[in-house]
């Protein structure tokens, strides 16, 4: 891949069903301070860019930071990357599923979010992936819904840009417990460097399109944030299951709502197929290293894919998404991917200058604010959080 084509693959990844999902939570513990929520996700997001960015410069290699906290750190905190991306992204499908299910049909979210799971799951496990036209297909489609979000609701005359100042009901925990759920929209930048050995010349094209893309997207947010809430309001906002198609409806256009919710499940659906195809590929480097079953780390003989692998992440998808909530699967998603950048900074921080090391106060900042959002995450997500990283501890030290 060229420079065109990584930061389309990294659009994919971020411009997907996380803009459809995340800010209904996001405006619910914020309140009105959810734009301050946005702006201090996408510091942290650029920092943790940055490091991931110099690192997959220096290790243009399939795995991302599992290889990252192994080379620099230790192959324990190599495996405690892998683990909290494993247990994050399998979060991520199920609240991508969910996302599906609560666009096409609410009362029957559970339902169509199961029957998403196994669809995707059978065909990846007959070897259909999702080709660069297809990616960039869906990215087209879903930014064009954005456009059409944002032009209508910033338009209507039910529009009050009074709805964006911040009041009184905006606390320090509010916003940045918002700001950890935000960070769920913006955790797909690092496919870019996850994908480094597929890469043309990556020690000059992963920097270059690794920031590039989290700007397109973060511009993206801004306005989709800014019109819904001039629509909805943070309280509204909050409340609704499906944000963007109520804010066109709100906004007096009802005719578009089928047109967002398509978009919306186009996008869920896209993420979720990279996704599983991500979080089998990881399941599998991790069982060829024996740090999970090595009876996971099969090939299939005929359709030459992880089969295992993707029966046991699929199963485990469908099984979350038949059980929870999509506001608890992108608080738990958020916590895993918010440990696995942590450990990204710091393996950063010990980058040599000769070594493309980025400016000290970068993975600092990351560090230090990946850290504080995981933990400002609803206690519920914290909590099975740590329980499933401590689980995953007491296996790598039963495993030596």
């Amino acid at each position: 891949m060229g420079l065109k084509d990584a930061v389309v693959v990294g659009l994919g990844a971020m411009i997907g069903a996380g803009v459809f999902a995340a800010f209904a939570p996001a405006a619910e513990v914020a309140g009105s301070g959810l734009l301050l929520g946005l702006g201090v996700a996408a510091i942290v997001a650029y920092c943790n860019a940055t490091s991931s960015a110099r690192l997959a410069a220096r290790y243009p290699q399939s795995g991302g930071t599992y290889v990252y906290g192994r080379e620099r750190l230790g192959p324990f905190w190599g495996y405690l990357a892998g683990w909290a991306f494993v247990v994050g992204k399998t979060a991520s499908c199920a609240a991508m599923a969910l996302t599906v299910g609560s666009y096409l049909w609410p009362d029957q979210a559970h339902a169509v979010a199961v029957a998403a799971v196994v669809a995707l799951t059978a065909l990846n496990y007959f070897g259909v992936q999702k080709a660069a036209w297809l990616t960039q297909l869906i990215v087209t489609v879903v930014l064009l819904v954005l456009a059409v979000v944002v032009v209508v609701c910033l338009t209507a005359d039910r529009a009050q840009v009074s709805r964006l100042e911040i009041g009184n009901d905006a606390t320090v925990g509010g916003v940045l417990q918002a700001a950890g759920l935000l960070f769920f929209a913006f955790a797909g930048y690092a496919r870019i460097a996850t994908l480094g050995e597929e890469v043309r010349d990556p020690e000059r094209t992963i920097p270059r399109a690794v920031p590039l893309a989290l700007t397109i997207t973060l511009v993206t947010y801004v306005a989709v944030a800014v019109a819904v809430l001039v629509i909805l309001g943070p309280t509204r906002l909050g409340d609704s299951v499906d944000p963007l198609a109520e804010a066109v409806r709100v906004a007096g256009v009802p005719a578009l709502v089928p047109a967002v919710r398509i978009g919306a499940a186009i996008a869920a659906l896209g993420s979720l197929l990279a996704l599983i195809l991500g979080v089998s590929r990881t399941t599998l480097a991790m069982a060829r290293d024996h740090h999970l079953p090595s009876g996971l780390a099969s090939i299939h003989p005929r359709f030459h894919v992880p089969h295992r692998a993707e029966l046991a992440v699929g199963g485990v998808v469908a099984v979350l998404a038949a059980t929870t909530d999509v506001r608890g699967a992108i608080g738990f998603s958020s916590f895993g991917v918010l440990l696995y950048y942590a450990i990204a900074n710091a393996s950063a921080w010990t980058l040599r200058p000769d070594e493309g090391r980025p400016p000290r106060g970068v993975p600092v900042i990351g560090l230090v604010g990946c850290l504080t959002l995981a933990f400002a995450l609803p206690a519920s997500s914290v909590l099975v959080g740590v329980v499933v990283l401590a689980v995953g501890a007491v296996i790598y030290r039963i495993r030596l």
